[in-house]
């Protein structure tokens, strides 16, 4: 009986961790016996697309991807609509798609995951041709990804510093939103299509946003001041950005944007440049991931909050 064939694709230089140990740790955890497993390496931009291109032409059961949220995005963009499941090990510097289907970003442990074999099938996005799978941006988010992508030190410190030098050159712009159920005009900070609640790292940009639901979640933020930019990070850290008095949130399948001129967008964090009329829409059910069991997520929360109650007992004692 012929082997089930698995991909490995690494991408070498995503994040700031090294992937050196990756291939002999996916080889001793995959049973060689009933797989066979192809192991690649990245080398150039969209190269992760080709190599997922071929396993999928190439009926292979799944594809592991040990990269971040671009790599992931290249990967699973070729295998959506296929029988070929996605396994995420997160190496980059947000994590999203991860951290939104509770993946955890320990390697051993997210390999674990793989090997459960417990799969979900969720939802992707689609702006003018570019696939998404948690978030696309017009406003700050895209202007930042922009800043971001020409950043030789990867990591939270660099993000931190793009935005806090993006903050004082941004310049806000002016929205005609039409959606399901009406249109709406609005010059915004913030505009964010959202399939995933989070843009990674845990930052929230729409807290009610369901991977599978078949819908868009549309968060529009109104420019800010200087002093509402500290409680409205506080907001988007807190899972509570949806009840700033500047924001309005739209659920729609579809949402047609036009803008003054063309410009930037995001597609999960991956900055394009495209043209002044956008159309957005999501896609129901067309990718199949590996994710953890419900009973899994249960079990990690209560660790999680012994955790939590450990540390606070030593504090007070």
């Amino acid at each position: 009986m012929p082997k089930d064939k698995v991909c490995l694709i690494i991408n070498p230089i995503s994040g700031t961790e090294s992937k050196k140990y990756i291939p002999e740790e996916v080889a001793a955890a995959i049973d060689q016996k009933k797989y066979d497993l192809l192991i690649r390496v990245t080398g150039y931009p969209n190269h992760a697309s080709e190599i997922a291109r071929h396993a999928v032409e190439n009926k292979f059961k799944f594809v592991i991807t040990a990269g971040g949220d671009g790599t992931v995005n290249e990967v699973a963009r070729e295998l959506i609509n296929s029988d070929t499941v996605l396994g995420i090990l997160p190496y980059g510097s947000g994590n999203g798609l991860a951290r939104e289907l509770g993946i955890p970003l320990d390697s051993e442990k997210a390999i674990n995951i793989i090997l459960n074999a417990h799969t979900r099938t969720i939802d992707y996005g689609v702006a003018n041709d570019h696939i998404f799978f948690c978030t696309c941006g017009f406003g700050f988010d895209a202007f930042v990804s922009d800043r971001f992508a020409d950043e030789k030190k990867r990591g939270p410190l660099g993000y931190v510093r793009n935005v806090l030098e993006s903050v004082v050159d941004f310049r806000a712009e002016e929205y005609e939103l039409t959606y399901d159920d009406g249109a709406l005009t609005e010059k915004a900070f913030i505009l964010t299509c959202a399939n995933a609640s989070q843009y990674g790292n845990e930052a929230y940009i729409a807290p009610g946003a369901c991977m599978d639901d078949g819908m868009m979640n549309v968060s529009v933020l109104k420019p800010l001041n200087a002093m509402e930019m500290p409680q409205t990070t506080i907001q988007l850290f807190t899972k509570n950005i949806d009840k700033n008095s500047k924001m309005t949130s739209l659920l729609t399948r579809k949402l047609h944007i036009k803008r003054s001129k063309p410009g930037v967008m995001h597609v999960d964090g991956e900055p394009f440049y495209t043209d002044a009329e956008i159309n957005v829409k999501i896609v129901h059910k067309g990718l199949k991931v590996f994710v953890p069991s419900s009973a899994d997520l249960i079990e990690r929360k209560r660790k999680e909050n012994d955790n939590i109650f450990s540390a606070l007992t030593r504090w007070f004692n």
